[in-house]
């Protein structure tokens, strides 16, 4: 997501997402054009006395509108700020609160383990929403009859924080609930296995979201669906490789040097093309004197024409930024880094800086499959042979 820093709560940035500037607008459209029913819901749900009459001016449901969305957001940091003074206790560093298109994400350095913790920050949202709504309560419940705007803002939100909350316990991993979910499963299985099994209990809940969202016409909730489903999948292939390669390392995996094929930069495209033809390896490190200067790819050979690859080198398209492991790392280190920086290989350096090895997403996935081949989640047949 693109965000900018617009302030700090208890020393967590807090951040706007681009989407929540189109957003934002959207509710209090869609707050000020349903006022009417709104109206008549806190009537018939809190015994306002609200009358449409609080509406007649031009602009005034459009303001309303606009103060109770922001006042919803609002809500929403709140809500994040609960999870995040948790797990900030439990000693987890928080980088950030994000309010986006579909709420907001605390972005956590490090998700906890320990099932008594994740109940503990999980559960804390929610109930920092229902507080929040039992305080818009007691204001809207203070104001006077004739502040029937006060009343339609604090009355709404009192409603909407509540409703927040439920949705937000729905078991749909990553939402809270699916948290919640994960927390107890852990307390009898392994975490990864209590993560893959909350996570398919949130992919269902996403397509039963899509599907209702598909039927009533409301794109949010096919956002919102999307979202869980994919996160939920995301989340859960994270869980299960750091679980897969724990106490594997990168020397563990990679391609050491003496079997390492490296090219130099005054190779020209069309002996390069031909060697990955020959050699069946789509990425090469470049060595000049000894030492790697880059690396060239197959992407970068097919942007020359063929007319031209014989006059081409491979220095002439290498890429000089250079993406480095130390040799002693963990394997899910280097699998971050990975895609932290886009690519596909990663050069395995020693402490003094010397190139060593050789690390791509094929060897991970290589010795991810054989960890999965032992029918043992921890990885023990692979970590036994290498050590």
């Amino acid at each position: 997501m693109r965000s900018f820093r617009i302030g700090s709560a208890f020393g967590i940035p807090i951040k706007l997402d681009l989407t929540f500037l189109l957003v934002l607008p959207l509710f209090a459209y869609l707050i000020g054009s349903q006022s009417s029913q709104i109206v008549e819901l806190l009537n018939q749900v809190l015994g306002a006395t609200i009358t449409l009459e609080t509406f007649d001016g031009g602009a005034t449901r459009w303001v309303l509108g606009t103060v109770a969305a922001l006042g919803l957001f609002v809500g929403v940091l709140l809500h994040e700020l609960g999870h995040s003074l948790v797990a900030r206790r439990f000693g987890f560093p928080i980088d950030s609160i994000t309010l986006w298109i579909f709420g907001g994400i605390a972005s956590f350095t490090e998700m906890p383990e320990d099932w008594r913790q994740e109940l503990a920050i999980a559960i804390a949202g929610p109930v920092v929403s229902v507080l929040v709504g039992v305080v818009c309560f007691g204001l809207f419940s203070a104001v006077p009859a004739s502040a029937g705007g006060a009343q339609f803002v604090f009355g709404y939100l009192a409603v909407l924080n509540v409703i927040l909350a439920v949705f937000n316990l729905l078991p749909a991993f990553p939402m809270d609930g699916g948290r919640i979910l994960r927390a107890i499963l852990a307390r009898t299985r392994p975490y990864a296995r209590a993560t893959s099994i909350a996570a398919e209990v949130g992919k269902f809940f996403a397509v039963l979201l899509g599907l209702l969202g598909l039927f009533s016409f409301n794109v949010l909730m096919i956002g919102i669906a999307f979202f869980v489903y994919i996160a939920a999948s995301s989340e859960s292939q994270q869980v299960q490789l750091k679980a897969a390669f724990e106490g594997v390392t990168v020397r563990d995996v990679m391609t050491p040097s003496e079997r390492l094929h490296t090219v130099s930069p005054d190779t020209t495209i069309a002996e390069l093309l031909q060697r990955m033809f020959r050699e069946r390896h789509t990425g090469y490190p470049v060595i000049e004197d000894g030492q790697p200067v880059g690396m060239v790819t197959l992407d970068d050979a097919r942007e020359v024409t063929p007319v031209e690859r014989e006059a081409f080198t491979v220095d002439d398209v290498m890429s000089r930024d250079l993406v480095t492991i130390p040799v002693d790392a963990d394997a899910m280190a280097a699998f971050d880094r990975l895609q932290e920086h886009d690519v596909g290989r990663l050069l395995v350096v020693d402490t003094r800086g010397d190139i060593v090895g050789l690390l791509s997403r094929t060897d991970l996935m290589t010795a991810l499959d054989v960890v999965r081949s032992t029918d043992t989640i921890d990885g023990g047949d692979l970590r036994s042979a290498s050590n």
